[in-house]
């Protein structure tokens, strides 16, 4: 259930049964021949199957992220991570005033995490506040699944290339990991080292694998719902 198929009475009368909410933060940036934004995609379509079995509300999901370092690639629209932080302050500070008080973050984006300092000062400012994070391919349940099949979990590899996030013909076979020269570099220099913006490692994983990522991503998820 989305936010955006409701109007405002719906939410009024949401909020006299349950204060949950789920906040979805990606970000529009190249995920090589994968959508622009696979960071959104992903985590909306997790936020959209929880709310399935639980009827938890879904927020409009806040698609520009910080994503400075692919900027040299046409299409990436990135956020300076301090506006990034004041946005998202803005929007919980604006559903915890009507009675939001268990939220939900599901974030679809390394560049983000930066966020989650900030979201620790509002849940000590807003009493009765309860905040929980999700980087869905940090979790445990990803990192057991992609050692049951030997893979390697990467940028916009066999991780990312859900049915959802496929937007053109993936090149076939793996690609050798890049040489990296440094944790940080700029833009242009990002580019030179990744080409075509995969990070290395089988470009896409049996449909199987994929669905499997998916439930146990899902069961987080809704392991989180519960706010224990």
């Amino acid at each position: 259930m989305r936010i955006d198929d409701l109007n405002w009475m719906d939410v009024e009368a949401y909020l006299a049964q349950d204060d949950r909410l789920m906040l979805v933060v990606g970000a529009c940036e190249q995920h090589g021949y994968l959508s622009l934004l696979s960071d959104v995609k992903i985590p909306l379509a997790l936020a959209d199957a929880a709310s399935q079995q639980t009827g938890v509300l879904v927020a409009p999901p806040v698609n520009f992220g910080s994503s400075p370092y692919f900027l040299t690639y046409p299409g990436t629209l990135s956020l300076r991570l301090s506006t990034l932080m004041d946005v998202v302050e803005d929007l919980v500070r604006s559903a915890y005033g009507q009675g939001f008080k268990r939220i939900l973050v599901l974030n679809g984006h390394g560049g983000n995490s930066g966020l989650k300092a900030r979201l620790t000062e509002l849940a000590n400012g807003l009493p009765g506040l309860k905040m929980q994070w999700y980087a869905w391919w940090m979790a445990h349940s990803v990192e057991q699944v992609a050692r049951r099949h030997e893979l390697k979990p990467s940028h916009a590899n066999w991780l990312e290339a859900f049915p959802f996030t496929i937007v053109a013909d993936l090149p076939e076979g793996e690609k050798t990991p890049p040489q990296v020269p440094s944790d940080i570099m700029d833009a242009s220099t990002t580019r030179a080292v990744y080409g075509d913006g995969s990070f290395g490692g089988p470009y896409r994983a049996p449909q199987q694998v994929m669905q499997e990522l998916f439930e146990a991503c899902l069961q987080d998820v809704l392991q989180l719902l519960k706010f224990e």
